[in-house]
């Protein structure tokens, strides 16, 4: 019997893709106010590199500001439009984490089908990320209170796809992995490690 559902959250209960080439995009057009710049060269060279980022995210990351991160996504996005100057990269990221703050949503009627899977089953939610940035987002998108337990890489030192952090994610909502399904959207990221940990899964 089922007694616990396991979430993924960007891309999951969240349109992420969509808010940070939002946002992306409308840092891009700031900076080209001041710089001769193409905006949407430069926005594909930012997404270039916050997706190679968040692919190759270790534990070793972990612990890190990402605002600090996100300043070096931003300085060698701007590197291949020929702009070499880290004050220019910082003022990139507080645009976009302006802007992302503005344009983030849940996908449509998430927040319903929370409210009626937490009467009948134990929910956590489970995020490769950063403390600072997603316990942000998880406010910003009010979902908090549906969710037993919260697991954010950053917070309990672990990323996924290893197994060990989906078995984490069971024990604090105090089921058994064989009773557990782990939903998310990333097939190497979510499913597999959750396969591995016993998990059942679904892939959207």
């Amino acid at each position: 019997m089922i007694r616990g559902l396991v979430f993924d959250l960007d891309d999951t209960l969240c349109d992420d893709t969509s808010s940070y080439h939002a946002a992306a995009l409308d840092a891009a057009h700031e900076l080209a106010r001041e710089h001769t710049i193409d905006p949407t060269v430069l926005k594909e060279a930012y997404i270039r590199e916050a997706d190679g980022f968040w692919q190759r995210l270790t534990p070793e990351e972990l612990g890190k500001s990402i605002g600090g991160l996100r300043e070096r996504m931003w300085e060698a996005a701007l590197a291949d439009v020929g702009i070499a100057d880290r004050a220019v990269a910082r003022h990139a990221a507080e645009l976009y984490n302006a802007a992302r703050k503005g344009n983030l949503a849940l996908f449509p009627r998430v927040d319903e089908q929370l409210e009626r899977w937490r009467t009948s089953y134990r929910l956590a939610l489970l995020t490769n990320g950063f403390s600072e940035t997603h316990r942000e987002k998880i406010a910003l998108l009010e979902i908090e209170p549906y969710f037993d337990a919260i697991l954010i890489a950053d917070e309990v030192g672990m990323v996924k796809p290893d197994p060990r952090v989906f078995l984490h994610a069971c024990e604090r909502i105090g089921t058994l992995p064989r009773q557990t399904v782990m939903v998310g959207d990333r097939y190497e990221r979510d499913i597999v490690g959750a396969i591995e940990a016993g998990l059942r899964t679904v892939w959207v």
